[in-house]
């Protein structure tokens, strides 16, 4: 390692640190406050509107629709592990989001230290692969950990596209295809028609990849509204009113999902008080739906209806 390599990593030794990092954080006005927002760009803070703290909590509502979430519940080995399984899912939501917060911290005090690029706009959300690279210079242990870092990058994305790209195959091949339009096929018909779904989405995902100022953040969060607005409702109805009809919830399927589009391109765009995440009215047109046409549609089955009875709620949540 020659001098000038030494130097500079003795600089940004120098420059970081646990308490380092705390500290710069506190310094930034507004920065760790829950009702005040830190401006990047004029270093100042700012008190959250109404219409940001809405649409804040509204990203709650997502929960109820996402597949790859739903899924894991779904197909547990045992029901009486429910409770335990759900405690589990919420404990580490708050780990997850806690690091994420905790690394955006760390990111920052790294860019005031000068030991990364300060980072605006999409190119912000690479400061865990900055950090990582950082981190590989330190040596081989540094860079083994670096290394793992990445890796895990790798996974968490895989495994969430895998559970998205299962489920809109099993939806399309089985869900739609043979029990809503009765499209009688063979098991390798199923199974062709469900690789080919997954092509299609992959295909959809390389094109919306392509462009390099893309935000990821704002892609999920388009998503994560049209998830939330067209299964979320769909899922708590079946689930606790009994009077739900199949017209009801394909309607509040539909409903929330062209909402979600409606709002974001023609309504939020006018500002003010349309400028809320478009996942809470789309969410509430899509209940609106469901209750309408589930009590214009005839009512189902009383089988149906004495099971939904049977099945008690969970109990000492």
């Amino acid at each position: 390692m020659d001098m000038d390599t030494l130097s500079v990593l003795r600089e940004r030794l120098a420059a970081g640190g646990l308490d380092a990092v705390m500290e710069n954080a506190r310094a930034l006005p507004g920065y760790l406050s829950m009702t005040m927002s830190y401006d990047v760009a004029s270093q100042t803070a700012h008190p959250y509107g109404i219409i940001t703290i809405i649409s804040t909590m509204a990203w709650g509502l997502g929960y109820f629709g996402m597949p790859h979430i739903l899924l894991r519940f779904m197909a547990i080995e045992d029901k009486n592990k429910l409770k335990l399984s759900r405690r589990v899912a919420t404990v580490w939501v708050v780990i997850s989001m806690t690091v994420a917060v905790f690394i955006g911290i760390v990111g920052l005090g790294a860019s005031k230290a000068g030991a990364v690029d300060v980072l605006e706009g999409s190119a912000a959300e690479t400061i865990i692969v900055r950090l990582s690279h950082l981190l590989s210079s330190y040596g081989a242990g540094a860079a083994l950990l670096a290394g793992v870092v990445l890796a895990g990058i790798l996974a968490s994305t895989m495994s969430t596209s895998d559970s998205q790209l299962l489920a809109a195959a099993s939806s399309v091949s089985q869900n739609l295809m043979d029990e809503f339009f009765h499209v009688k096929m063979s098991e390798k018909t199923k199974v062709a028609v469900a690789r080919l779904t997954v092509l299609g989405i992959s295909a959809i995902a390389m094109v919306m990849a392509r462009d390099p100022n893309s935000s990821v953040f704002a892609i999920v969060s388009f998503a994560w509204a049209g998830f939330g607005a067209a299964f979320g409702p769909a899922m708590l109805f079946s689930l606790f009113w009994k009077r739900t009809t199949k017209w009801g919830v394909l309607a509040g399927m539909v409903s929330g999902g062209v909402m979600i589009f409606l709002w974001k391109y023609a309504v939020r765009p006018l500002g003010g008080v349309w400028n809320i995440y478009e996942l809470l009215p789309a969410f509430l047109v899509s209940c609106l739906f469901i209750v309408i046409f589930s009590l214009a549609s005839k009512a189902p089955a009383q089988e149906i209806q004495d099971e939904f009875d049977e099945i008690k709620p969970l109990e000492n949540a």
